[in-house]
């Protein structure tokens, strides 16, 4: 009985297994020295190479035999040993790790988070806020005390308070500038406040007060004053004059009254750059006519921006508009409006992916990876750990942490898709990467590190599986696996070969001298004339063995358009003259389409071989190609490889 339900069980293992190579060789349109390739890798790169073309049997065929010498030269390359080098391994890596980036992110959330971002770069948010300063990795106890210190700021505006007064106040704002704006931090856009104080602005109505929004300075409270569409931006120049002592009426009388003498000199023709350089006293800038880089909402103070985004043609001067560092003239000198979204997609990607924005899409990314991987904290096997972490010793002076009860930490602390990590592996982690305290209580650096910890086990093991997981990221791969190895073996073989091998350059160079020939050459001077008047007088001189010095002189005398002279070499191809040009030395006047000429030929050559030196770039390119071709025929001779056409053509 058993015999048989053996027998019966290898009778089902072999078909499973003639099945699946059936299956096997139904997807596989070519094998190379026993690699498969399957038909869905094949068509996804014949499609990215050829993204325009109309797919037919012919350009199937033709790929198909350039896709062959690729595979060949890489299972060479491979045979070789190349990709288990060093080098090799370091520079793959380095690609891999930069293409791994877009699959390891929330991509969802980033591209909603761009979105975001465009439309609050249309507006422009005029905004005050009180801060309550609080450090990032205060303890609970602190941040407790800031944050009732901000809600009773606002419960007193709330009540009726007036906001500056408040920010102004004893006890109020801690933001340094609240002395002279009381809190009003002007118009702003996207990306000049962290995000989170942005996202308060842009999500309160105008007249209202936000909750408390915590930020790495601390809380705050934000009132709204106004809201508008964005107005672009705008380069400007400026002339300043500044104020003695802003302070003084007299002093400021007399700067306006200089700015406006400027302004008058402007307006009776006088160059804005010269008098910038002369008057202007921004030394930043008045060297270089007052100009001003791009700017917009929030980069200048309010009066200069204000008088700036009111000129409405390029070139247009403004009258002297004083701003607290003194009297500008401002000239506009290009201005651009928002840009279309299509426009600025990769840029505000680009901005996101650095800002504060980011560790949102990282934070959610990895609560989906947590959740498809179960990830779940033994939290009890933390206590040996705070417990340890209490002493005054730990992680002083690379002391580290020291469990008393080390068995303890033999026990899984968490899992990732099954994989366990034990307590110790986390006890390692803390000793092992040097851990500071910085003041944060023991429990709360060990949950802190704990979270640090399992986040990066996570992103390696889902980076492990990209492959597994995004089959164009494998692919992708792939093609950077196999273009390495192709390079650096193609250069040993062919380019640099070419280069260095210069006795089989030569012994080429000589078996097809006839492949580098010149073509018919003259020898001698072109004199293009302005019209049959001249090339005529021209003739004449040439005739009477005049120089070139002298036909010039006397021929230009009255103009230097009257003759153009060339003297040279040239093949007949060189120049369209030449097709109506007899191949024997003499002077000859042409009218080639309307153009006159006095050809002056010395010696005609006939087509000969060029020298190896006269020929070496077209002689090496050739001989790479000589040499290249047959390398891949002594691949095609030492590794198989079969192509099945029925399933190439199922891209049809």
């Amino acid at each position: 009985m058993i015999r048989i339900m053996l027998r019966t069980a290898l009778l089902m293992l072999c078909f499973v297994m003639m099945f699946a190579a059936q299956a096997q060789d139904a997807n596989t349109v070519l094998t190379v020295a026993n690699e498969r390739v399957s038909i869905d890798d094949f068509e996804a790169i014949f499609k990215k190479n050829n993204r325009d073309s109309v797919i037919t049997k012919k350009a199937l065929d033709e790929y198909m035999e350039l896709f062959i010498n690729f595979k060949l030269k890489v299972k060479e390359a491979e045979a070789l040993g190349l990709d288990t080098s060093a080098a090799f391994q370091r520079e793959l890596q380095g690609y891999r790790k930069q293409l791994a980036r877009p699959y390891l992110i929330d991509n969802d959330l980033l591209d909603a988070l761009v979105e975001e971002a465009y439309k609050r770069k249309t507006q422009e948010v005029r905004a005050s806020h009180i801060l309550i300063k609080v450090d990032q990795n205060a303890s609970p106890d602190d941040t407790l005390k800031a944050y009732e210190r901000i809600v009773e700021l606002r419960e007193r505006i709330m009540g009726g308070e007036d906001f500056a007064a408040v920010a102004q106040s004893k006890g109020g704002s801690e933001d340094p500038s609240a002395r002279d704006n009381a809190g009003d931090l002007g118009y702003f856009t996207v990306f000049q406040m962290v995000y989170p104080f942005e996202s308060a602005a842009f999500n309160t109505p105008v007249g209202d007060i936000s909750a408390p929004v915590r930020t790495r300075f601390g809380y705050h409270i934000v009132k709204v004053t106004d809201k508008r569409m964005a107005r672009g931006e705008i380069r400007a120049a400026h002339i300043m004059i500044r104020h003695k002592d802003k302070n003084d009426p007299e002093a400021r009388k007399e700067a306006e009254a200089r700015a406006t003498e400027i302004y008058e000199m402007l307006r009776n023709g006088e160059d804005f750059g010269e008098l910038a350089m002369r008057y202007s006293q921004d030394a930043s800038t008045s060297q270089a006519g007052g100009e001003l880089p791009w700017f917009g909402a929030g980069k200048m103070v309010e009066e200069f921006e204000d008088a700036a985004f009111a000129l409405k043609e390029d070139g247009q001067i403004s009258k002297p508009v004083e701003s607290p560092y003194g009297y500008h003239i401002i000239k506009r000198l290009e201005y651009r409006p928002v840009p279309k979204f299509d426009e600025v997609q990769q840029e505000l990607k680009s901005k996101v992916s650095r800002d504060s924005r980011a560790d949102i899409t990282r934070q959610s990314f990895m609560k989906k990876l947590r959740k498809a991987y179960n990830v779940i904290v033994n939290d009890k096997m933390l206590k040996p750990l705070y417990k340890a972490a209490e002493d005054d010793s730990a992680f002083v002076n690379d002391n580290g942490i020291t469990v008393k009860k080390e068995k303890k930490l033999n026990k899984e602390l968490f899992s990732i898709d099954g994989k366990v990590y034990t307590a110790r592996s986390f006890y390692d982690h803390l000793n092992n990467s040097r851990v500071r305290k910085r003041g944060m209580e023991p429990q709360r650096l060990i949950n802190a590190e704990l979270e640090k910890f399992v986040e990066t086990e996570l992103m390696t093991y889902e980076d492990s599986r990209l492959e597994e997981k995004h089959n164009e990221f494998r692919l992708l791969i792939n093609e950077y696996h196999d273009g390495i190895l192709l390079f650096e073996l193609t250069d040993q073989m062919v380019w640099s070969k070419a280069v260095k091998d210069t006795s089989g350059l030569e012994a080429f160079y000589e078996s097809n001298k006839e492949r580098f020939m010149w073509n018919t050459r003259y020898s001698g001077t072109i004199y293009t004339c302005a019209d049959s008047k001249v090339a005529k007088r021209v003739e004449k001189m040439v005739r009477k063995d005049k120089t070139i010095q002298e036909i010039k002189e006397v021929v230009n005398e009255d103009s230097n358009l009257n003759v153009r002279i060339d003297a040279g070499i040239w093949e007949k191809d060189d120049k369209d003259v030449f097709a109506n040009v007899p191949e024997e030395a003499g002077v000859y006047v042409i009218d080639n389409e309307g153009q006159d000429y006095v050809i002056v030929l010395e010696e005609v050559r006939k087509p000969e071989p060029k020298e190896l030196n006269e020929a070496r770039g077209m002689v090496t390119a050739e001989y790479q190609n000589h040499l290249e071709e047959a390398w891949i025929k002594e691949l095609r001779a030492k590794y198989d490889f079969k192509v099945n056409r029925e399933v190439l053509y199922r891209i049809l």
